[in-house]
């Protein structure tokens, strides 16, 4: 049975090839989803000094087309060997694509960051599979209710997975890579704080499930401009040659992100309204500031 495979719309790509891994075609039907091609680019030099070695074939990029719904997840396979051995790459959330890698490989999280050219301060996030991993690496969400309060940890189960990143305290379980920045004792700060997220994306769902261990994440926008990307075909364009390992393509996303709350203060605070929509038991910067001159307005004023 012939195969025939449509070369991919990359102003990078040299050549294709079948990855070697398991194919198995019951019918003609099935070939036009059943293949994963695999483009070679060339790094930038001025990474190859200090990014460690690929993982891919050639020194390449490994680009995966995968069905958005998550039927083919086999093909995930090879994703999910490369991220275990410190890869990183590009993968689909329920919001926009995001650069991960490995939560537990230092190695890997510091390529992420100069990959994307992230500033020491820039605070990363958390995929997790289910609430088991938020457990694991934060303190987790408030448990109960007092009177006429809203119980948060039930609430927070009604939100999640879904678009939402919330941030907790972290654990002494968080590898301290995560939450530390600097390359100086001077500079060597600690966060306590992470954002985590279980994003209700099959394919991202299906790449958590087969690592059994959460993701070190950031969100893709361009160098530049500062905007979201939202086409894989581009984001490898733009950050292959900057020494990413791999690309799992589920289509054009929207630009849409998630919408961050924090959770460390008294009351669950909206930070950036995204796709999630706020919750009853949220409250947004607006109405804190309506809180503030309300009182503002109660205050009487010193004499001198």
């Amino acid at each position: 049975m012939a195969v025939v495979l449509t070369p991919l719309p990359l102003s990078f790509q040299r050549s294709l090839y079948l990855c070697p891994c398991r194919t198995s075609f019951q019918s003609p039907s099935n070939i036009p989803r059943r293949f994963i091609t695999f483009a070679v680019v060339k790094r930038s030099p001025k990474r190859l000094k200090y990014s460690s070695p690929r993982f891919t074939k050639e020194d390449g990029l490994l680009y995966v087309e995968v069905d958005p719904w998550g039927a083919d997840s086999w093909k995930l396979d090879p994703i999910v060997e490369l991220l275990k051995q410190g890869a990183v790459g590009v993968i689909p959330t329920d919001t926009v694509y995001a650069i991960a890698c490995d939560l537990r490989n230092n190695s890997a999280i510091e390529r992420l960051r100069r990959i994307k050219d992230i500033e020491p301060s820039k605070p990363l996030s958390i995929l997790c599979h289910s609430f088991k991993d938020i457990d694991k690496y934060t303190t987790g969400f408030p448990r109960g209710n007092g009177q006429g309060l809203t119980n948060i940890f039930r609430a927070v189960k009604h939100c999640l997975p879904g678009p939402y990143t919330f941030i907790l305290t972290a654990s002494k379980e968080l590898p301290k890579q995560c939450i530390r920045y600097g390359t100086t004792a001077s500079k060597y700060a600690s966060r306590k704080n992470v954002g985590v997220r279980i994003p209700d994306d099959p394919v991202c769902q299906a790449i958590l499930e087969k690592m059994e261990a959460p993701l070190i994440s950031t969100s893709v926008k361009s160098p530049k401009e500062n905007e979201w990307m939202l086409d894989p075909v581009v984001i490898a364009d733009v950050y292959g040659p900057e020494g990413l390992d791999f690309v799992v393509a589920a289509g054009t996303r929207v630009a849409d992100p998630s919408t961050v709350v924090d959770m460390t203060g008294s009351l669950p605070r909206i930070i950036r309204q995204g796709k999630g929509p706020k919750q009853p038991w949220m409250v947004a910067e607006e109405e804190e500031e309506e809180d503030s001159d309300v009182k503002e307005d109660h205050v009487v004023p010193r004499v001198a």
